[in-house]
């Protein structure tokens, strides 16, 4: 019993580290940054989730302490902007530990909902959301200022944050669901969901695929020209200095990978 237990922990740590390495990796993986911090990237957070969904919040909490705590020593030089103690120490709480902490809290959603998609996609939105509070909270105070307007620095906060955070979230769901809908991990190992295989899911591979790069770049594009890069303030004016064209043009053609994807979809279940 005892050996078996050692066992399972072994296995745990094992996918545990695997589930971290791929998420430190994915945050390299960065599809827009802006000029004053933040950053979206290839579905950094998916690992944490998945553990914590594996394993439990608690547990996920401490995977998302881990991949924060290497976060942070990747991005120690953000600590040169700031000055004092109590700065630094919020910094390093609210911006690294205190916010990818609180992507694994999101796990107890595993207990709520019916299927393990609903599950991955809800704990993949209310981790992303914990993390963005963190930001925003860290912006209004510390960052104020510094990348943050002094005036209205709540305001400010909210809204340079999601210009990062809500592609960073599209891009996570998107890619969350598609993984979901692809793997089981409820088994002790990582094995493939049921599903049909063939041209059908080659297409529906193709659609998701093409409509996720179409929403990074058309949120990447639009939240790029709301931002001075020289003073980070927000105007609103500025979006008509998007790419419409094109925006138009990718939009068209994930809509267009959406509906082949449908309608596959449909003949497959016929």
């Amino acid at each position: 019993m005892i050996q078996m237990k050692k066992q399972k922990l072994s296995s745990k740590l094992a996918v545990s580290a695997m589930l971290i390495a791929i998420s430190t990796v994915l945050s390299l993986v960065k599809l827009a940054e802006l000029p004053y911090g933040g950053s979206v990237t290839v579905a950094s957070l998916l690992p944490i989730v998945i553990a914590a969904y594996r394993y439990g919040s608690l547990w996920g909490i401490l995977c998302g302490f881990v991949h924060g705590s290497l976060q942070l020593v990747l991005g120690l030089n953000t600590l040169s902007y700031v000055t004092g103690w109590k700065a630094i120490l919020a910094v390093i709480l609210l911006d690294y530990i205190v916010a990818f902490a609180l992507t694994g809290a999101a796990g107890f959603t595993r207990r709520i909902a019916r299927t393990q998609t609903g599950a991955v996609l809800s704990s993949a939105l209310l981790g992303a959301f914990f993390r963005y509070a963190c930001h925003v909270v860290s912006g209004a105070t510390v960052w104020a200022g510094i990348s943050i307007p002094t005036a209205a620095a709540l305001k400010f906060s909210f809204i340079y944050n999601a210009t990062y955070m809500i592609p960073e979230t599209v891009v996570l769901l998107i890619v969350a669901l598609f993984v979901s809908s692809s793997l089981d991990f409820s088994g002790d190992r990582l094995t493939a969901a049921k599903r049909v295989h063939g041209k059908n899911s080659v297409y529906a591979v193709v659609a998701w695929a093409v409509c996720s790069g179409a929403a990074v770049y058309i949120i990447a594009d639009i939240f790029s020209v709301l931002q001075n890069s020289e003073t980070g303030e927000f105007d609103v004016s500025g979006i008509g200095n998007a790419h419409w064209v094109s925006i138009a043009v990718v939009a068209a053609i994930a809509v267009a990978a959406a509906i082949v994807g449908m309608a596959m979809r449909r003949k497959k279940r016929k």
